[in-house]
């Protein structure tokens, strides 16, 4: 009997050729789990995506970002969040996913009327 554990990491969308979507085996089971960094700027409110990393733990994880993604200190808040903890939603699926915000025309008010002086809406 064969007892490996799948693992999906973020990206994987399973092997389209394999049947029922099976994803990428991982076969070492000392692999340190991958972790995704964000940043945030001195200039920015919001933290931005800036890559990943492994790491054992979230402390490290913590420790490796600020050695690899702010060596010139321009960073003021680091976030590190594990990879399996982050759902996305399939590109695939983005047309049906996101047609209910077509029929929202109040979001897109491209009805009214600018008048001349305003140059730059």
């Amino acid at each position: 009997m064969n007892n490996s554990i799948i693992k999906y990491y973020y990206g994987d969308y399973g092997d389209k050729e394999s049947p029922a979507g099976v994803g990428v085996e991982k076969s070492s089971t000392n692999e340190w789990p991958l972790w995704e960094i964000f940043i945030r700027s001195k200039q920015g409110l919001d933290h931005k995506h800036v890559g990943s990393l492994h790491a054992v733990d979230a402390q490290m994880a913590i420790e490796n970002a600020r050695d690899v993604y702010t060596r010139r200190q321009e960073g003021v808040s680091i976030w590190v969040v594990e990879s399996i903890h982050i759902h996305a939603s399939n590109p695939d699926d983005a047309e049906s996913f996101y047609e209910p915000a077509n029929d929202k025309v109040y979001r897109h008010p491209t009805f009214y009327d600018l008048p001349d002086e305003i140059k730059h809406m």
